[in-house]
């Protein structure tokens, strides 16, 4: 994921993980590209329904215990009502 901004969040518990997603995600433009890693299993389903509730593209992976999702963050306006 070379062409992706990447947050380490390994280590972190839930809410952590999302909250830095979603301030990172705030700052970057349309159609940018954001890696998270994390290890709090509840990450696998958070981090998915924040995407799909703000209109963000999230592809989840694992390897071993920790989690990476690749976001591509949706262009303005396009989360769903």
């Amino acid at each position: 994921m070379a062409d992706f901004e990447t947050i380490d969040a390994r280590g972190l518990k839930c809410p952590l993980p999302v909250l830095k997603m979603e301030k990172r995600l705030a700052a970057l433009p349309a159609s940018a590209k954001l890696c998270v890693l994390a290890t709090d299993p509840m990450a696998k389903i958070d981090i998915p329904l924040y995407c799909r509730q703000n209109g963000h593209e999230c592809i989840v992976n694992s390897e071993g215990d920790v989690l990476s999702f690749a976001i591509t963050k949706a262009a303005s306006g396009s989360a769903p009502a």
